[in-house]
C-alpha cells in the first residue's frame, strides 16, 4: 500500500474503534492512540521524502498512486506529495493530535465528538495529498461538513448562528469552486479526453480568455476559507462558538486549504490569469490584513481577538503568494505553518483559561500569572511568536514574506507592502495588551485564588506546540528549503508568464 493512503486508512480505523468502544476513558485513548499513529506516520513520510529527494528523484510529485475511480468522467484515485504537501501534513498531525489532548475532558456525546473531529481531519488529510481535483473537492468537503455539527452542537454562545453562517459562507465557496473546477475540466484537453489531473492539466495551454474568466471562482472560492476580505465573517463567529479543539483545527489547518488551493489550482494552473487580475486581490489582501488586525484591538473577548487575528495572519499567507516571487512565495508557507501552530496553541490556552475562569473576557480577569504559572508563560509565548520575535517562527515567516515582496521594483507593490508592513506595529499593540490585561495587576476575582494550572494533558498538548513553534523559528532552514524546492515549478511556470 502507498504509505499516503494511510492518511485517510488510519482515521477510518480509528472511528471505527471509537465506535466499538465500551467506556468514555477507552473512547479518549482509542482516539489519541489513532491520531498518534496518524503523526507517526507523517513523521515517517517525512523523512522518505527526504530519503527520496536525496536519492536523486526529481519528479515534480513523489510516492505517486493513480487509481481509476469513474471511469467514464475520468476521475481516478491520483495522490502524490511534495515538500509543500508534507509539511501541511506534518503540521496537521501535531494540531489534530494535540486537540485530541485538549479535548480529554469532553463527555458529552463523546463519540460522537471525536468522529466528526476525526473525520474533519481524514478531509484536510486527503485534501493536502490529492493531485485530482475531483478527489481533492471531495476531500475539502469532507473536512468542511463536520464544522456545521462540531458548532451547532458542542460550541458556546449563539453557536446555531455562527454554524448555520459558517456553513453557508462555506457552500458559496464551494459553488464558486465547483464551476472554476469545471472550468479547468472541460478545457484540460482539446481531443475530448478530459481529466481532473493537476499535472495533466498544468500541461496544456488554456486560452487567456477563459482563464481570466474563471480564476476569480477558484481564486474566490478558496479564498472564503481563507477568510479573504469581504468573505471574512464567518470567520470570528465561528470561531469564537466553537469548542476548544475545533477552533484549534479550524484555524490551525482548516483555512490552510484556502492558501494552498489558491497557489496550488487557480494560480499554478491558470498562470496569466494570475498575473492579469492578482492586483485585485492584493488590494483585497491588503485590506484583510490591516482590517483583522485593527478588528482584534477592539475585541474583549478572547477568542475574538484571535479569530481577527488569524483574519490578518491568513490574509498575509494568500498576500505573500501574490507577489508571485520564490522568496515571498516560501514566507507565505512558511506563514501557514508558522500561524497553523501559533493559532492552535492560542485556542488552546483560551480553552484552558476558558474552563477556569468561566470567562473569556479579558476586561473581567487579571493576575493570572499568580495562580496558573504554566499557562500564564505558554501565552506569553504564544503572544511573541504571533507579534514577531526573533527565534519563533512568526518572525521567519513574515520577514521572509517581506523581504520578497520588496523584491518587486514597481510602486504598486512597494506601496502594499509598506502598508502591509505597518500591521506588525497593530498586532503588537493588541497582543501586549492582552497579556497585560490577562496576566498581571491584581486579581479581579477572589475566587480565581483557588484555580489550579494545567493537567498533564494539557501540558502536554500546549508543550508540544511551543516546542513546534521554537523549533521552527530557531531552525527554519531545513523547513523552507523543502519548500522552496517544491515551490521552483511553480515560480517557473508564473515567471514564464511575466
Amino acid at each position: 500500500m502507498n504509505i499516503l493512503s494511510l492518511f485517510v486508512l488510519i482515521p477510518v480505523l480509528t472511528i471505527i474503534g471509537i465506535i466499538l468502544s465500551r467506556s468514555h476513558n477507552m473512547v479518549r485513548w482509542v482516539a489519541l492512540a489513532g491520531m498518534f499513529a496518524q503523526l507517526v506516520t507523517a513523521v515517517v513520510l517525512l523523512f522518505a521524502y527526504f530519503a527520496v529527494r536525496n536519492a536523486g528523484n526529481t519528479d515534480a510529485m513523489v510516492f505517486y498512486q493513480d487509481v481509476e475511480w469513474f471511469k467514464t468522467l475520468n476521475i481516478h484515485y491520483c495522490i502524490g506529495v511534495d515538500g509543500i504537501s508534507v509539511a501541511m501534513i506534518m503540521l496537521t498531525g501535531i494540531v489534530v493530535i494535540t486537540g485530541i489532548l485538549a479535548s480529554w475532558e469532553v463527555t458529552y456525546l463523546q463519540k460522537e465528538f471525536f468522529i466528526s473531529l476525526i473525520l474533519l481531519a481524514t478531509g484536510v488529510f486527503g485534501f493536502f495529498i490529492s493531485i485530482d481535483l475531483f478527489t481533492m473537492f471531495l476531500f475539502y468537503e469532507v473536512a468542511v461538513i463536520p464544522m456545521y455539527l462540531l458548532i451547532g452542537i458542542w460550541g458556546t454562545g449563539p453557536k446555531e448562528y455562527s454554524a448555520m453562517k459558517l456553513t453557508l459562507m462555506l457552500m458559496g465557496g464551494s459553488a464558486l469552486l465547483m464551476v472554476g473546477l469545471l472550468g479547468l475540466y472541460f478545457n484540460s484537453s482539446t481531443d475530448g479526453h478530459y481529466t481532473f489531473n493537476l499535472l495533466e492539466i498544468a500541461k496544456v495551454h488554456i486560452p487567456t480568455n477563459l482563464q481570466m474568466f474563471f480564476f476569480p471562482f477558484l481564486f474566490l472560492g478558496f479564498g472564503v476559507l481563507g477568510a479573504l476580505f469581504p468573505f471574512h465573517t464567518w470567520s470570528p463567529d465561528g470561531h469564537a462558538s466553537a469548542p476548544t479543539a475545533v477552533s484549534m483545527l479550524h484555524a490551525g489547518v482548516l483555512m490552510k486549504l484556502g492558501g494552498y488551493g489558491c497557489f496550488r489550482v487557480a494560480m499554478y494552473l491558470l498562470p496569466e490569469a494570475a498575473h492579469e487580475l492578482g492586483w485585485i486581490f492584493i488590494i483585497l489582501t491588503t485590506i484583510s490584513v490591516v482590517y483583522g488586525a485593527f478588528g482584534a484591538i477592539w475585541q474583549k473577548d478572547l477568542k475574538y481577538i484571535n479569530a481577527y487575528s488569524s483574519v490578518s495572519h491568513c490574509g498575509l499567507v494568500i498576500w505573500g503568494l501574490l507577489m508571485m516571487n520564490k522568496t515571498a512565495m516560501d514566507g507565505a508557507i512558511l506563514q501557514m505553518i508558522s500561524h497553523g501552530l501559533m493559532t492552535a496553541l492560542f485556542f488552546a490556552l483560551i480553552g484552558m483559561i476558558y474552563g477556569r475562569t468561566h470567562t473569556r473576557m479579558v476586561d473581567k480577569m487579571g493576575g493570572l500569572m499568580k495562580v496558573i504559572p504554566f499557562l500564564s508563560v505558554v501565552y506569553v509565548i504564544a503572544g511573541l511568536a504571533s507579534l514577531g520575535l526573533p527565534g519563533l517562527s512568526g518572525f521567519v515567516a513574515e520577514m521572509t514574506i517581506f523581504v520578497g515582496a520588496f523584491q518587486n521594483p514597481d510602486l504598486f507593490h512597494r506601496v502594499a507592502t509598506i502598508i502591509v508592513v505597518s500591521s506588525i506595529v497593530v498586532t503588537a499593540v493588541y497582543i501586549l495588551k492582552v497579556v497585560g490585561g490577562l496576566l498581571f495587576g491584581p486579581i479581579k476575582n477572589d475566587e480565581y485564588l483557588s484555580l489550579k494550572d494545567a493537567k498533564w494533558f494539557e501540558k502536554l498538548s500546549v508543550g508540544t506546540l511551543v516546542i513546534a513553534v521554537a523549533g521552527v523559528g530557531i531552525a527554519p532552514l531545513w523547513l523552507s528549503n523543502t519548500i522552496m524546492d517544491s515551490l521552483t515549478p511553480i515560480v517557473e511556470r508564473l515567471s514564464q508568464v511575466w
